[in-house]
């Protein structure tokens, strides 16, 4: 049985930081020891933690892989890579690709590719349409993350809009619903006044009118009503605005039938970030205004929000071009969505505690992923070594993901991954990412 010490760590879990040290058995936590209190003698490898951080791998609810069918910008391989280089041990995959993984082939099909080509361990949203829910029953739901459901634009035919189909979705899903909420007739009726003074390609700084505030609250009020009707558990993602947070409990994540999810870029940005950035923070929905952006930072504190996610949505640079209508939407964000929180903990905005609690234990708990999240024994050994005092800007040849740009790019963050683990291998370490193991699938205890 092949074993390893990490030691000299500031071991950060379960809403405390302590001097200690972590002991790998194969795939698994083996103890959690304190500093000295063993013979290094015995071990078959040895790694200095060199009083940097420790923490449970982190686990991303809300990414766009784009495999299958869009991967001349993104694939399984290239940004599960870029993941765990960001600390990122563990996905959830959303199905608007080509094909949309909208049937029970097309869900089978990528936990193949992803068998094969994932360096991280991974599940995939089964998207609902208007059309399937009579499916929704026969899902796997020890093997499956949940639902995905479009309540606002999207591709296809992924657009949920009758309310006969949402009653069917929220009746018969029996697991997580994870939500896009905006209220499509309110986006529609705001691109048409704003094309009709400004053309079809209207500046970006118009984006978050368009995509506005109440179409967001209007879709999410409905999402949480539909929920109650039918006692399903909803999962509001990249909350936007401060409207919105009225809707919500702060209260323990386990006491929740309703939770929400908030995104790097919503906490990093607002709409002044356009005139620096133009078309390259252009997501769905919109990043809008400093106060809505404040008002979120200042929740995460809380329990108002419960995840921390990243919505990583890679799109080639050419793609990105244009305003409100003709640039892509979604930005690639996994590499560097555990360095942006560090930088926001360098100035106050969250502790080390609460990021860990919000981007590794909550999604574990939320989802009921097995033996993940937590640094406890006989978990699975996804571990994150952080040197949280080390400035450096990032460079374009730093950037692993397949679209091979960030909107980060060329800034300074105050902390860095040095040594990432998934189930218990070292997957990157000293800038390398290390090749000869893949990740797996997670299950989910339901």
């Amino acid at each position: 049985m092949a074993s390893t010490l990490i030691k000299n760590a500031i071991i950060v879990n379960e809403g405390k930081s302590f001097p200690g040290a972590v002991v790998i058995e194969n795939d698994k936590i083996a103890d959690i020891l304190q500093d000295g209190a063993f013979d290094e003698n015995i071990f078959d490898n040895i790694v200095d933690a060199k009083g940097n951080f420790l923490i449970p791998g982190v686990i991303d609810d809300h990414v766009h892989f784009r495999d299958p069918g869009l991967t001349y910008k993104a694939d399984i391989s290239t940004e599960s890579r870029a993941a765990v280089a960001g600390g990122v041990t563990s996905y959830m995959d959303m199905p608007n690709t080509n094909p949309q993984t909208t049937t029970i082939e097309a869900l089978e099909n990528k936990f193949l590719v992803a068998q094969e080509n994932s360096i991280a361990n991974y599940s995939f949203y089964f998207g609902a349409t208007n059309n399937n829910s009579n499916l929704l029953p026969s899902l796997d739901k020890r093997n499956i993350c949940g639902i995905k459901l479009f309540m606002g634009s999207s591709t296809g035919n992924m657009l949920v809009d009758r309310r006969d189909a949402l009653n069917k979705i929220f009746k018969n899903a029996n697991m997580i619903i994870a939500a896009h909420c905006e209220e499509q007739s309110i986006i529609s009726k705001n691109s048409a006044f704003y094309k009709k003074y400004f053309g079809e390609d209207v500046d970006i700084k118009y984006h978050p009118l368009i995509r506005s505030e109440e179409a967001c609250y209007r879709s999410s009020s409905l999402a949480i009503e539909l929920a109650r009707e039918t006692d399903a558990k909803l999962h509001i993602l990249h909350l936007t605005t401060e409207k919105e947070l009225s809707l919500l409990e702060n209260r323990a994540l386990e006491d929740k039938q309703i939770t929400a999810e908030v995104c790097i870029a919503h906490l990093l940005y607002s709409d002044e970030d356009y005139k620096r950035l133009g078309s390259l923070v252009k997501c769905n929905p919109a990043i809008k205004s400093i106060n809505d952006r404040n008002a979120l930072r200042a929740a995460i504190a809380t329990d108002l929000i419960d995840v921390i996610a990243t919505d990583h949505a890679p799109h080639l640079l050419s793609e990105k071009e244009g305003g409100a209508f003709k640039a892509t939407s979604g930005m690639p964000m996994i590499q560097f969505s555990l360095l942006a929180m560090m930088k926001l903990e360098k100035e106050g905005i969250i502790s080390i505690e609460e990021i860990v609690k919000k981007m590794c234990h909550n999604p574990a708990k939320l989802y009921n992923i097995e033996k993940r999240g937590f640094i406890r024994k006989g978990y699975k050994a996804d571990l994150v070594i952080v040197n949280s005092n080390s400035a450096h800007k990032i460079k374009q040849k730093d950037i692993l993901s397949k679209c091979g740009w960030s909107p980060l790019n060329g800034e300074t963050l105050s902390s860095k991954v040095e040594k990432t683990f998934v189930n218990g291998n070292l997957v990157y370490s000293n800038n390398t990412i290390i090749e000869g193991s893949l990740g797996e699938h997670l299950t989910f205890a339901r």
